[in-house]
């Protein structure tokens, strides 16, 4: 069987990719979306003075602002019709997913099946609308405070700024989704992709301008650039890395015949929490750097000492951004893998681990083994995330190459070539079972 999977994997040639008519439409239709989205990023919001904006925003750059400028695209930074992004989506999920653990409707709601995720997602849906709403506001109120920023500031500026911002997102949204369905790969994760890799060209062209005037040298560039293939070829080890727990089924009578235990696996992920951890940490990290950067005057000198050493490479940044990466490491891992529920689901199949009581001691054992290799997991989160930082403050290398991109880079293009492989699988499958079709009616005439 091992032998068989091994060579229809290796028959997965150009010859394949040619044949597969209908992964191709999906390809295209993904880089046409992905196209319109960056088209997007460029358009900037009606009444706003650019050269002003592009000034104040140099000054914010640095803080939450800057984080996400990255995961728009750079639209945050040309203040367009996509600059509050997918993050709306993104948190919206995030708190429905915190509810569904402590909401008992919500649970409910969640064992139902596919009708209940359609309900979950609406409600996420209308978060997004809310969360936007209130941030497109912010925005706009933050503009029109600004030093000539607006040209026409009122009450029109702010209502055309949150219809245009909140559509954007929920126009976003609705891309993510089409491409979820009509595409190939995870249409908001790739949303984010794409606008992560769009700043990459500038943030390598930064660093050889950096090389270039010699601010830093040749050897420290191929040093960063060899850390980075370093810190990408580890992100695909831990990624595809799990922890397979085995578990077996007894054996069942079905009319006369009896029928063998099977044994299949549970497979648990190194790194179950993803790159939730990272965002969480340095969102709450930036947050005060950014507020303190619209009020940078009404601070007394105490506040301003605290957030200046809260600042990106130094010593106490990184301290607390790596404990609060292992902290959403494991609580993170707490909320989207229940153990209790995966016992019950084992038990309620006839499966069970050997040498293992099913019920709570199933439980009980998965959780140790999850919280044993969540460990291992956080540790990883927390280097892949210092180190960047560490290259930041020592070479002035630009933020697109921190860890949070990375592992959203590395993730997502994992998951991408994973969807392509398994269309081209089941080409190659249909492919077979045309052909042997054919040989059965030749060989029944």
């Amino acid at each position: 069987m091992a032998s068989a999977a091994e060579q229809l994997a290796s028959n997965l040639n150009f010859s394949t990719f040619a044949k597969a008519t209908d992964l191709k439409k999906r390809i295209w239709f993904t880089l046409l979306a992905l196209l319109v989205y960056r088209l997007g990023t460029h358009i900037p919001l009606p009444g706003i003075n650019l050269d002003a904006y592009a000034q104040a925003f140099q000054g914010q750059s640095e803080g939450i602002l800057g984080m996400f400028n990255m995961f728009s695209g750079g639209a945050v930074q040309r203040m367009a019709i996509f600059a509050l992004g997918i993050m709306p989506y993104i948190s919206a999920s995030i708190i429905v997913q915190l509810l569904t653990a402590v909401v008992p409707s919500l649970e409910a709601l969640k064992k139902e099946g596919e009708q209940g995720r359609k309900i979950i997602n609406q409600y996420t849906r209308y978060g997004t609308v809310v969360l936007a709403t209130a941030q497109a506001y912010g925005i706009a109120v933050g503009l029109q405070s600004g030093n000539n920023l607006v040209t026409n500031p009122g009450w029109f500026f702010i209502f055309s700024t949150v219809v245009t911002l909140v559509g954007g997102t929920m126009f976003l949204m609705w891309l993510g989704e089409q491409i979820t369905s009509r595409g190939i790969g995870n249409g908001i994760s790739l949303i984010i992709f794409s606008g992560i890799v769009a700043g990459l060209p500038a943030a390598i062209g930064n660093m050889l301008e950096l090389s270039r005037v010699g601010s830093i040298s040749a050897f420290v560039a191929v040093g960063v650039l060899i850390v980075v293939i370093g810190v990408f070829a580890l992100i695909v080890f831990v990624e595809r890395a799990q922890r397979r727990l085995l578990i077996q089924y007894p054996k069942r009578q079905v009319g006369n015949r009896m029928f063998q235990g099977d044994t299949s696996h549970l497979p648990l992920k190194l790194n179950t929490a993803g790159v939730i951890p990272a965002i969480f940490a340095s969102s709450l990290l930036l947050l005060p750097a950014t507020m303190a950067g619209f009020t940078q005057n009404d601070l007394p000198g105490w506040a301003t000492s605290i957030i200046s050493a809260l600042g990106h490479g130094q010593i106490l940044y990184m301290v607390f951004y790596g404990l609060l990466i292992a902290f959403f490491a494991f609580f993170y891992t707490a909320i989207v893998f229940n153990p209790q529920e995966t016992a019950d689901n084992l038990k309620r199949h006839g499966g069970f681990i050997p040498g293992i009581r099913p019920g709570e001691r199933t439980a009980e054992y998965i959780d140790y083994v999850l919280t044993r290799i969540t460990v291992v997991g956080a540790i990883y989160l927390v280097f892949v995330c210092i180190l960047p930082e560490i290259l930041v403050a020592r070479t002035g290398v630009s933020l697109a190459l921190g860890g949070t991109s990375l592992l959203i880079i590395v993730s997502v293009t994992l998951d991408t070539v994973s969807q392509i492989q398994g269309h081209l699988i089941a080409q190659q499958y249909e492919g077979l079972m045309k052909k042997s079709k054919l040989r059965g009616g030749k060989r029944g005439r």
